[in-house]
């Protein structure tokens, strides 16, 4: 099969990790970027992917909203999701959720309405995972002939989908019949699964494909005790999600460069020392800075490299119905 847009023109990707709250970070990022392209953000991109709270951001702009907007959906609405007191929180989060999921799924109906992947303007990968079985759940606008289902979904049910993170949020059934949960438990930096859409599916070529990857910032992997090698579970119960978090944005990070070249992928997500908690609504002014002033240092460098046109109209693979 021959590259959907033929060998030597350029394929503009982006890629956003999960993080709950803390996707104020990219959201900020791109709508500054965003002020000096006097159009919405997502026209740049051929491709947008998207994780949890990244899903959230990639359905967005799909659809043809603003960063800025959906930048002001997190300061409308994240005190909201996440509201509480914080100890009784604690003490729920270890027998039941942390939080009901009809807060998240109102304020994301406020954004999306009755909007369905199939009104998309550009192509989207949507990481979530079947609670059951524990296999990889992909949902796809039909950028390829054998994408044939998706496209039915709603935009609300999708971003449910992809931001049920364990614990925090009980699982969402898809059309009643699916479970699905966090796609951030096995792809919250989704930058290796932009990368294989884009060259194994897509058949874009290698060289003419760049990425923009966005995290949601991060907090320095500390080994503390584990260098002792006879921890067990009452140690590690906690320490195994940051190491697998950790192990999962290296590997995707990984694959992504060994895909497309280490030139073409261009990372943003800044070490905060303490980290910054997924669910504290109150760290929105500080990440919001954090993702201006990033933005702003970045943007000399990747105005050439992603905002010097827009991308080609994205046409579906096949005249599919609603």
């Amino acid at each position: 099969m021959k590259p959907e847009n033929g060998t030597g023109s350029i394929r503009r990707v982006l890629s956003i990790d999960g993080g709950g709250i803390r996707g104020v970070f990219p959201a900020a990022f791109l709508a500054e970027v965003e002020r000096d392209l006097g159009r919405p953000i997502g026209e740049f991109f051929d491709l947008i992917v998207g994780t949890s709270t990244g899903g959230i951001l990639a359905l967005g702009l799909g659809l043809g909203l603003r960063a800025r907007d959906l930048l002001g959906f997190y300061e409308e609405y994240g005190a909201k999701i996440f509201a509480g007191n914080r100890l009784i929180g604690w003490l729920r989060h270890w027998p039941v959720t942390k939080y009901p999921r009809e807060t998240l799924q109102a304020a994301l109906r406020s954004v999306f309405g009755d909007r369905t992947i199939a009104e998309a303007k550009t192509r989207l990968v949507i990481p979530s995972t079947h609670q059951q079985t524990g296999e990889v759940y992909l949902i796809k606008t039909p950028h390829h002939p054998s994408l044939t289902k998706d496209h039915r979904q709603s935009m609300v049910d999708a971003a449910m989908a992809t931001a049920a993170a364990p614990s925090y949020f009980p699982a969402f059934s898809l059309g009643g019949t699916v479970p699905l949960v966090d796609g951030g438990v096995w792809a919250n930096n989704p930058v290796g699964v932009a990368a294989v859409e884009a060259v194994g599916l897509l058949r874009w070529d290698p060289g003419s494909v760049r990425i923009l990857s966005l995290g949601c910032t991060q907090a320095p992997f500390r080994a503390g005790f584990s260098r002792s090698y006879r921890l067990g579970r009452l140690y590690w119960a906690k320490k195994f999600i940051e190491a697998n978090f950790a192990a999962q944005d290296s590997s995707a990070l990984g694959m992504a460069v060994h895909l497309v070249g280490k030139a073409n992928v261009h990372r943003f997500n800044p070490i905060v020392a303490k980290g910054v908690p997924l669910d504290r609504a109150s760290s929105i002014p500080l990440l919001r800075d954090l993702g201006e002033f990033h933005a702003r240092k970045a943007q000399p460098g990747l105005a050439p490299v992603f905002f010097m046109s827009k991308a080609e109209e994205f046409v579906p693979a096949a005249s599919l119905s609603k």
